[in-house]
């Protein structure tokens, strides 16, 4: 076991070396830069054995080592602690999305400042409508005879939409109808919202309720519509910079992202298997980001513990993982917490 743990320790020494240098790394860099506490003839003794094990190799003749996609996945998969974003660093996040105005320029504003932390590639899955609940109706009269029907989600989306009625509406039906929408509907996704809203339907007269179910039926039509998903995204400049990274042209790498069907597939699958989760080359299942990795996080949560969607960072497999994990899961919280006030 203690020689395990010391492979590992020299496998850890690599991968920080590599990021930080871009140059294969020597058993004499390892002892010159890193304390591992054992003779040189020991940690190259390691490194043959993390080389034989598929965790480094071995780039050109007579070269250093270089971590490859398992060694990658053992350095994350034993980062027991991600350390927090310092206070300088917190500060800007909170200073930048505070002053969002709305769903679309809260989401910009994500991707461009975890592009800018990271200096990769950012990401953000746009929450779903379908998914998503209501937070408030409102009821705003256009003309004499036009509706128009604001429907706010707690995912912090805004649709708007109008209907035209046969008879004058009275301040004091729309202002009993919003109230009755809003206590029945708040927090409700389909289809609770659809008996919640029958029965608003059944509350009021007979000559009433063909505008009031033609509202309802606005309303939940329209959380239940299939909108594509998209994503926003911010970054992609930065690839330009990393292209040493790869050991091919870049170009694999913007025609996948351009797919954003995708990186919505692969984001949704991330999700899926943690609050944070990373995928290293092959395990993207995409040949053109098989020399990338990504680091996905959730924001917001549903009832069921779901999040709205997932916020990320694309790069070259060289990346401090450290620190994009940190400023991924920084920001997913931040945003879950700017769309929950």
């Amino acid at each position: 076991m203690e020689r395990q743990d010391r492979q590992l320790d020299v496998l850890r020494a690599i991968v920080q070396d590599y990021v930080r240098s871009r140059e294969p790394v020597g058993s004499r860099n390892l002892v010159e830069r890193y304390n591992l506490g054992v003779s040189p003839a020991t940690i190259r003794n390691d490194m043959a054995t993390l080389e034989e094990e598929g965790y480094i190799a071995q780039p050109h003749t007579s070269a250093g080592r270089i971590p490859t996609d398992k060694g990658y996945r053992a350095f994350v998969d034993r980062i027991n602690v991600v350390k927090p974003l310092s206070t300088a660093e917190r500060r800007a996040i909170a200073e930048l999305l505070d002053s969002a105005v709305d769903l679309d320029d809260v989401l910009e504003r994500t991707v461009r400042l975890l592009s800018q932390l990271t200096q990769q590639v950012a990401v953000v899955q746009y929450p779903s409508l379908r998914r998503s609940a209501l937070r408030h109706v409102e009821l705003v009269p256009a003309g004499a005879r036009r509706l128009m029907i604001v429907i706010i989600t707690d995912t912090g989306r805004v649709e708007q939409r109008s209907i035209d009625h046969d008879v004058q509406v009275d301040d004091t039906l729309l202002a009993e109808l919003r109230a009755r929408l809003n206590a029945a509907g708040v927090g409700r996704r389909m289809p609770e919202l659809v008996r919640a809203f029958g029965e608003i339907v059944a509350a009021f007269p007979p000559e009433d309720r063909a505008l009031v179910t033609e509202i309802t039926e606005v309303v939940t039509d329209t959380l239940s519509e299939e909108v594509e998903e998209r994503i926003v995204m911010a970054g992609t400049a930065n690839l330009a910079r990393a292209d040493v990274d790869f050991t091919r042209t870049i170009s694999p790498v913007l025609e996948a992202l351009e797919q954003q069907v995708v990186l919505l597939r692969l984001l949704t699958e991330m999700g899926e298997e943690s609050p944070l989760a990373v995928r290293i080359g092959a395990e993207t299942h995409n040949e053109g980001l098989s020399e990338t990795a990504v680091v996905a996080g959730a924001y917001g949560t549903f009832g069921d513990g779901s999040g709205f969607g997932q916020v990320g960072v694309v790069g070259p497999t060289r990346m401090d993982y450290p620190s994009t994990m940190a400023a991924v899961r920084a920001v997913a919280r931040y945003l879950s917490k700017i769309l929950a006030s």
